[in-house]
């Protein structure tokens, strides 16, 4: 059998496609006699905006579109006209939209006379491989540049197979999916390491796939949905992805020039912290939340062959959490390897000093470690499980160990309140010298997340996130199985207390590229050097208990439990003379207070920073 994978706009050009990489293994290993071939729509769709347009619409325009404003639709709408048969389609509604948000719009505008010509050059591509079976991987806003593809090769060739899986097609939204597009003859629920090749056992005998667990299916003019099964892939049975055709794609781009290309692996799957305390707002592992992870000498034995291979030394892991156990088994061999590979991790913001000098040493240069807040109380409305002052911490050492790290900071919690914002926001300046985050966002309601699932959280009133009405031509009772944002009545904080959130990351955002806050020894005295932005220059000169309390205070303390410490290194100072003390270090904006504990906020290492939009 002849099966073709497909993936379209708008996946990251600099990246190949996991999923696709996955299932070339997979149905190779299982069907040894499948041809399998991929088409990379991603890289062909940037392409030929840099084509067709004279080189007015670049990578950079690719990514504006598909990656910054995925949370508006605009890279769906762009190829809704295609879907629908109408070059016009949605265009006086997504114009209402992008002028009641101020969000830009331009260039997904000037995009979108491309999208009917580039579908029928994917077509003619697609079809020239000959494939029985033509399998779309969907996720985010993939799905109607898929849909408008799979809707024109049905429309050429009526017997070829399209089968749709992926993120997108998890649950409620891939029955959807299947029964508003009759295009689409199967839709592959959850994981695929089992149903895709079972499905393709189906298709070649003609029997009906009534028992691959999950799948949707015509029967008749009738869309089925399987039931889904609660087994999850085992980790022995993920294989490691196959990225050769996505090479010999890049090598042969004119956009390859435009992009710095990394290499994706896959150690774990799920989220051991969600399997017991499912953070509220989060709805990523969708219906397959168990943890499972390869082992460490595994991962590594994956990621030593794709680097061999690819000659490529940046590695993006898609892991939702890692594995603790890659502290022992996974990471110190990278650290003991040699190689100069720049890792990419997902992280939770609790990692000790130690773990997180580990990652440094390993070659991981960049992490997202899901902080998402500075104050304890918003914290445990999210159930992270972790602290204002841990989460400090964690920037803190990412500055001594250069660590990138990428964060947002969510708020618009129900059970919020000005309260819990205002002891942080107040001291925000004094952590300019820390990465900011992204910028302060208020959460949106997305599916699988408990906020979802249980109404009682907070968020009974809710209906499809109004970006979609310029997306599909569908009505709200469809949209609500078919998405995966909801729009919902705001909780938390709003009017001033919103309003000074912003203004003070945004202030924070604007001043870290100029900003130090060093630790220097001399001596007997430990120096603070303070060259934060919106502050005088100052140094401080400790000695003696002084210097000892500050560098216990890295670890965060209370009063009494630094007290307590400093008696016994042998240090004699009251409680009284040392609240003083730390009451002026916090004045002196030395110390970020959560509570009770004191956080110290100096650091040993000073990264090379590049300012907002260099490089």
């Amino acid at each position: 059998m002849r099966v073709h994978l497909v993936t379209m706009p708008w996946h990251p050009i600099d990246l190949p496609s996991l999923q696709l990489g996955l299932l070339n293994r997979i149905v190779r290993r299982s069907r040894p006699g499948d041809e399998v071939t991929e088409f990379h729509g991603s890289l062909r769709w940037a392409e030929f905006l840099l084509e067709h347009s004279d080189g007015r619409l670049r990578p950079g325009d690719y990514t504006a579109v598909g990656s910054d404003a995925i949370f508006h639709g605009l890279g769906d709408w762009v190829f809704s006209g295609v879907l629908y048969d109408d070059p016009n389609w949605g265009l006086a509604r997504l114009r209402d939209y992008a002028a009641a948000r101020d969000v830009f719009v331009d260039t997904a505008v000037a995009m979108r006379p491309y999208a009917a010509d580039f579908v029928a050059r994917c077509a003619d591509e697609v079809l020239a491989a000959g494939p029985e079976v033509v399998g779309f991987t969907s996720t985010f806003m993939q799905n109607v540049p898929s849909l408008a593809l799979a809707r024109e090769l049905k429309r050429r060739r009526p017997g070829l197979t399209v089968v749709f899986g992926g993120s997108n097609c998890d649950g409620p939204m891939g029955h959807a999916l299947h029964r508003n597009h009759p295009f689409v003859d199967h839709v592959v629920r959850g994981e695929a390491e089992y149903a895709f090749p079972a499905l393709l056992g189906h298709l070649e005998a003609g029997t009906a796939p009534d028992d691959v667990p999950g799948l949707c299916w015509w029967d008749g003019t009738r869309s089925r949905a399987n039931a889904e099964s609660r087994r999850t892939v085992a980790p022995a049975d993920i294989p490691a992805p196959d990225y050769d055709q996505w090479q010999t794609a890049l090598d042969a781009s004119p956009v390859q020039e435009y992009v710095h290309p990394k290499l994706v692996v896959e150690g774990a799957r799920g989220c051991w912290w969600g399997e017991k305390h499912h953070c509220t707002f989060c709805g990523l592992n969708g219906s397959a939340m168990a943890f499972r992870a390869k082992p460490g000498e595994r991962l590594w034995t994956e990621i030593d062959r794709l680097v061999r291979r690819h000659r490529i030394l940046d590695v993006v892991t898609v892991d939702n959490i890692i594995d603790m156990a890659y502290f022992r088994d996974f990471l110190p061999r990278v650290a003991d390897s040699g190689w100069d590979l720049r890792l990419h991790y997902e992280v939770k913001s609790n990692l000790t000093p130690a773990q997180l000098q580990l990652l440094g040493a390993s070659g991981t240069v960049h992490i997202q470690p899901g902080i998402e807040s500075l104050g304890s109380r918003v914290l445990d409305l999210m159930d992270k499980g972790v602290t204002g002052a841990r989460n400090v911490r964690t920037l803190r050492e990412c500055e001594n160990h250069a660590l990138t790290c990428s964060w947002n900071l969510l708020y618009g919690f129900p059970g919020e309140t000005a309260e819990d914002y205002t002891p942080v926001v107040e001291q925000l300046p004094a952590l300019v010298h820390l990465q900011p985050p992204s910028g302060a966002h208020r959460i949106q309601l997305e599916r699988f997340s408990p906020h979802f699932t249980d109404p009682g959280r907070g968020f009974g009133k809710r209906r499809p996130a109004e970006m979609y009405q310029h997306v599909y031509d569908l009505p709200e009772g469809e949209l609500t199985d078919l998405v995966y944002l909801f729009d919902t009545e705001d909780a938390g904080i709003s009017g001033p207390a919103e309003r000074r959130l912003r203004e003070a990351v945004a202030a924070w955002r604007s001043g870290y590229a100029h900003s130090r806050l060093l630790f220097e020894e001399d001596g007997a005295e430990l120096l603070v050097h303070d060259r934060r932005h919106g502050r005088p220059p100052a140094t401080h000169r400790l000695t003696g208990w002084r210097a000892a309390a500050l560098r216990l205070l890295e670890d965060g303390r209370t009063l009494p439990a630094l007290h307590r410490l400093l008696a016994a290194d042998g240090h004699e100072v009251t409680v009284e003379a040392l609240g003083d003390w730390v009451r002026q270090a916090f004045s002196s904006a030395l110390l970020f207070r959560d509570g009770a504990t004191y956080v110290a906020l100096p650091t040993w290492g000073e990264p090379v920073r590049l300012a907002e939009g260099a490089g």
